[in-house]
């Protein structure tokens, strides 16, 4: 068996390294000025990957925080994923210019499938991810400030039928909490959709979380309050998941 793609995040408000409870931009906490200096951090540790998320962007609908995502793909060797306020060809096209690897779309994908679409099949489903953020099983978009009619299940299928091959599915109950991931609702989808790349994102709270996460199949684990409460050893994970 494979074993799990760790991928921290690092979330920005104001070009600053931030983390939200429940997607709720009231619940801010600072844990960075400097979010180029964490993601050199986790480099120097032993990661490969990256989440970075433009927060003002997923709320606002456009990137903010272009600099921030051109500071450290420029300055680091992490193969990022970014996503947040990626809602027309100008912001796609910025993101990779700016040393995207891959792009995250969600919102948009339920706002305006014919672009998505388009996205697909120009760049590529190694370079475009689908992002599922759910509230009660349903798709969740801006900024998860709004639910959408989009069932999980339909959503998923709908678009691995255009190609999407990678999917990032937060339980936006989950995130924030450090008190374990949606396992159950991970389970699901890998048993309905057994050729996605799953990537949970959202409830990660220790090394024994991500073990499950592995143990059930998923391909990968987001990590941000985990990190920056100091409840995971990156050491440790480094060590068991990547080295």
């Amino acid at each position: 068996m494979s074993r799990i793609k760790i991928i921290p995040a690092i979330d920005t408000i104001k070009g600053r390294c931030v983390r939200l409870t429940k997607g709720d931009y009231n619940t801010e906490k600072v844990y960075s000025e400097d979010p180029f200096q964490v993601a050199k951090e986790f480099e120097d540790l032993g990661i490969t990957r990256l989440h970075l998320v433009d927060l003002e962007g997923a709320k606002s609908g456009h990137i903010c925080n272009s600099k921030v995502l051109e500071r450290v793909s420029s300055g680091t060797n992490l193969k990022i994923d970014f996503g947040g306020g990626v809602k027309s060809d100008q912001d796609i096209e910025l993101a990779f210019e700016s040393g995207a690897a891959q792009v995250t779309g969600g919102s948009i994908a339920v706002s305006n499938p014919e672009l998505f679409e388009a996205w697909l099949e120009k760049y590529g489903a190694d370079k475009i991810i689908l992002g599922a953020d759910v509230r009660n099983e349903m798709v969740s978009i801006s900024g998860w400030q709004e639910d959408s009619d989009y069932h999980l299940y339909q959503f998923l299928e709908k678009y691995q039928k255009k190609g999407v091959k990678t999917i990032i599915c937060t339980d936006i109950s989950k995130d924030g909490m450090l008190q374990g991931p949606a396992v159950e609702l991970y389970n699901g989808i890998m048993q309905e959709f057994p050729d996605l790349e799953l990537i949970a994102s959202g409830g990660v709270g220790d090394v024994s979380d991500v073990r499950v996460l592995n143990e059930i199949g998923c391909w990968g684990v987001i990590i941000g309050k985990a990190i920056y409460e100091k409840r995971i050893d990156m050491k440790e994970l480094v060590r068991e998941f990547i080295l």
